[in-house]
């Protein structure tokens, strides 16, 4: 069977070669167009107001990239300005764009999930009372972890960098399609966001009863049950993670959720 990597295209790449590593055939039907905002100067104001705040708050892969092109020529990271996020792969991003190991801050790499939720313990050890604190993020994202910031004395400031979108898809994109649709058995779909599913829906994808999916978040599996998915599992959204559950399929019945 083909895992069908549905993540927004400048992530697929290194996703697919981390699992052609774990021995998994993949390929990429990106579900998820990333766009910029509808306010064009929100990175540059949040650049602005970097320098002095607590806390950086990158909700993906995207917000960091999004962020780190609009930098100024001349800008570092601040020292003391912790940056946080949820997913291994933003991680690595902010990393690779120049941010302190030490002032990283994202759940353990063994947490049975990747969320707002399991990052939370480890912020809310910071003192925030009067702090401020940038949330990074696309239009229209969660609100529960500025919500804990305020609680607890912090001043949010919220900047959404950029904006998700249904995509348009090419010839050989729409063939894919296509066929993982007439082919349930013969492929995987691995959802990362429960906005994949609902951009499938609308290019109009309705998976048949047999249909195979990995989903990386609870939340993320109840959409995908919702829209007439019925075998679903459960896996971290990391690379062996998500090998390990692709595995459990071809055998026998998979876990259903």
């Amino acid at each position: 069977m083909r895992l069908v990597l549905t993540r927004p295209r400048p992530q697929c790449t290194d996703w697919l070669a981390r699992l052609s590593a774990q021995g998994v055939d993949a390929v990429a039907l990106p579900l998820i167009a990333i766009e910029a905002g509808h306010d064009e100067s929100a990175a540059a104001r949040a650049w602005e107001r970097l320098p002095g705040s607590a806390l950086a708050m990158f909700v993906s892969p995207n917000a960091v990239d999004r962020f780190f092109a609009a930098r100024p020529v001349s800008q570092t990271w601040p020292a003391g300005v912790l940056a946080a996020t949820v997913g291994p792969g933003s991680a690595q991003a902010l990393l690779a764009a120049g941010v302190p190991a030490e002032l990283l801050r994202q759940p353990p790499a063994e947490a049975e999930s990747f969320d707002s939720e399991t990052l939370w313990p480890l912020l809310a050890r910071e003192p925030w009372q009067g702090r401020r604190a940038l949330m990074l993020r696309g239009e229209g994202g969660r609100d529960w972890l500025a919500e804990r910031l305020r609680e607890h004395g912090a001043e949010v400031e919220s900047f959404n960098i950029y904006r998700r979108a249904c995509p348009s898809l090419d010839t050989a994109e729409q063939g894919l399609l296509d066929q993982a649709l007439l082919s349930p058995r013969e492929h995987v779909w691995l959802f990362s966001s429960s906005e994949a599913i609902q951009n499938l829906v609308e290019l109009g994808g309705q998976p048949r009863a047999d249909s195979l999916a990995i989903a990386t978040h609870p939340r993320i599996a109840e959409t995908a049950r919702s829209q007439g998915w019925t075998h679903v599992v459960l896996a971290r959204p990391d690379a062996s993670a998500v090998a390990a559950a692709y595995r459990t399929l071809p055998g026998g019945a998979p876990t259903i959720i």
